[in-house]
């Protein structure tokens, strides 16, 4: 019998350290006795305690996390590091208490003490931006793999280690388990570690105590507005990725206004890219074929450099991703002609990546994407790509996140009504919302896009895409957007199983198409 799946990757085999020493080295106060105290890991979480462990009481939004020192304490925690609040929470635990005004900016550093990232001599790899992040950790990873490197990566979909997974909760861990995970990864033998890095990680501490070899950018659209107050704070987030605290390199993709402000600001070397044709930029990337399986495209570099190989993927988007791994792989001292040996080998770039414009339908019938995309900007670069390769019609099913960014989901219908020849709107993550008032926006921007526009709403998303696929045939496309590689609905406190994938093969198969 298998037990439950872990909720993180750690070491299998820590190294323990005096936890004196870390007070020491730190300039913390500790209340409590330390001698012959030792620590192995840490813990941001009590249901994540491990023997050994120093659990880290933050505060929170409905209570502080020192509330529950003492279940950490009955689960083998070895002391405990919170804030002054924190401090009188947790004295009833037992355990020693070690003080620091702000316990979640201090994780990182800590954690990278305990697990001892300096020691890590893998190539660490950095990818932000809105979209695209995911599918650009999968082509490093892919990549690296037909180079013969064995890595590792840490995406919204998962944390890998070579066939070693987990699901992942957040798209970039809290440091605690980052680092836990970079420690694993070393007595694994990785070489190379991919890591998806969004905006809120940096603003939250998340990837403190580690300094990347090469960062990437994508691009900066409309989205996480519920947590930054307009778009130029959002960019400031982005911006730190590319500090000499963070990182020592950078490629940035410029051809958005945001991209080269990017490149203006930054505080470390970067190399540019971009598909457009006379750019300046360095690296130049030119789309050769799109069909709906596969995407081929030439790159051009300094020196007369140049590589063509293909993608199994959809679309000159994901050809710009592809390119974005391929310079970032250059950058961190890879050389290109080995890079285009190895692809010319294997066909092109052999890569999956899951819930990313991810083909489920078989052979006869419409073709069924499914995409994770949930933001006007991925709703549009994914219908601009089908519209080029799909002979009938294109049927979108989507919904949107309740207590999220609001202010996307007049731009979300709009886009999806011009994209698309027939929509069907159902609920998505409607959460704490009123799930009905979400999709009445939907409604009301794709209304006012196109009048007269085939639209659906279909609030079980299981019936939603039962909906579209009877509008489908031979020659059709159907895009569900947004659920992608997630197996859960998230509804009023409770998640739901729910798998878009699983339900879509379902239906083909319940309509005789698989």
């Amino acid at each position: 019998m298998t037990g439950p799946a872990p909720s993180s990757l750690r070491p299998e085999h820590p190294v323990a350290r005096p936890l004196a020493q870390l007070v020491a080295e730190f300039g913390l106060e500790c209340r409590g006795d330390l001698d012959g105290v030792e620590v192995t890991g840490a813990a941001l979480a009590s249901s994540a305690v491990e023997p050994g462990d120093l659990y880290v009481g933050v505060p929170g939004r409905n209570s502080h996390g020192a509330s529950y020192a003492t279940a950490a304490a009955d689960a083998g925690a070895v002391a405990v590091l919170t804030d002054e609040e924190g401090a009188a929470l947790a004295a009833e635990s037992g355990l020693p208490v070690i003080v620091t005004p702000e316990p979640r900016a201090a994780l990182g550093a800590v954690s990278a003490w305990i697990y001892r990232t300096d020691e890590n001599s893998a190539t660490l790899f950095g990818v932000t931006g809105t979209n695209g992040k995911t599918s650009v950790v999968y082509l490093l990873n892919a990549i690296l793999g037909q180079l013969g490197v064995v890595s590792g990566l840490s995406s919204t979909a998962e944390r890998r280690i070579g066939e070693t997974a987990i699901t992942s909760k957040l798209t970039t861990p809290e440091a605690s388990e980052l680092h836990a995970l970079l420690a694993r990864m070393r007595e694994e033998g990785v070489r190379a570690v991919a890591i998806e890095v969004s905006a809120q990680a940096l603003t939250r501490h998340r990837v403190d105590g580690i300094v990347f070899d090469v960062v990437g950018f994508t691009n900066l659209s409309h989205d996480h507005l519920d947590d930054y107050d307009a778009m130029e704070d959002y960019f400031a987030a982005k911006l730190e990725l590319f500090q000499p605290d963070r990182a020592r390199r950078g490629v940035v993709t410029v051809d958005s206004d945001w991209g080269r402000a990017l490149v203006e600001q930054s505080r470390i070397p970067v190399a540019t890219l971009s598909s457009s044709p006379g750019s300046d930029s360095e690296w130049l990337l030119t789309v050769l074929e799109e069909t709906l399986t596969r995407t081929s495209f030439a790159l051009e570099g300094p020196d007369g450099r140049r590589l063509e190989t293909s993608i199994p993927l959809l679309g000159a988007y994901n050809a710009a991703n592809a390119a974005l791994a391929i310079v970032m792989l250059v950058e961190s001292g890879y050389d290109l002609d080995a890079i285009g040996a190895a692809l010319a080998r294997d066909g092109g770039i052999d890569a999956y990546i899951p819930g990313r414009a991810e083909r489920l339908s078989g052979d006869r019938g419409p073709v069924v994407f499914i995409d994770y995309g949930h933001s006007p900007d991925a709703f549009l670069s994914t219908l601009n790509a089908l519209r080029k390769v799909t002979e009938g019609r294109i049927i979108m099913v989507f919904g949107a996140d309740g207590d999220r960014d609001t202010t996307k989901r007049t731009d979300m219908g709009a886009i999806a009504a011009r994209g698309a020849d027939a929509v069907v709107i159902t609920d998505f993550h409607p959460r704490w919302e009123d799930p009905a008032s979400i999709r009445a926006a939907l409604l009301d921007g794709a209304r006012g896009a196109v009048p007269d526009l085939e639209l659906y709403e279909v609030p079980d998303p299981r019936a939603a895409f039962r909906t579209a696929l009877s509008l489908a045939g031979e020659g059709d496309v159907v895009l569900y957007a947004g659920p992608g590689h997630e197996d859960y609905q998230e509804v009023a406190g409770q998640r739901l199983p729910y798998s878009a994938r699983d339900d879509v093969r379902l239906a083909l198969r319940e309509a005789g198409w698989l």
